[in-house]
């Protein structure tokens, strides 16, 4: 069984930062690929960002450059560093673990608006 707990979302300006992390517990969470997605109102829940066991990365073109993923394999976290970001960041994020199947955190909402 993995669990998921977030933390860190919020309410930040345009061009501003923002750093997401999620604490997962669960004995295959090392070996997982752990990272986040976020769902906006009205559309399909979209991947962020991932990266492996390994800490190879991988980044959806809309955030790279501008988001930074990383994780502890000691501590079972994932972080998500989010810089200058935009309007269209806002939406709610969700951490995730991928080993055969997709565990999810809860959610958190992050809101970016003057």
């Amino acid at each position: 069984q993995v669990q998921l707990v977030e933390s860190g979302g919020g309410l930040v300006q345009p061009g501003g930062s923002l750093r997401l992390s999620c604490a997962a517990s669960g004995s295959i969470v090392s070996i997982a690929v752990m990272g986040w997605y976020r769902q906006a109102p009205g559309k399909q829940r979209e991947l962020v960002a991932h990266i492996t066991s390994g800490g190879v990365p991988n980044y959806a073109d809309s955030v790279k450059g501008r988001f930074t993923i990383s994780r502890d394999n000691a501590k079972n976290t994932v972080d998500l560093q989010m810089n200058s970001m935009k309007p269209e960041d806002t939406a709610v994020y969700y951490c995730n673990v991928k080993w055969l199947l997709d565990y999810w955190g809860q959610g958190t909402q992050v809101t970016v608006s003057s």
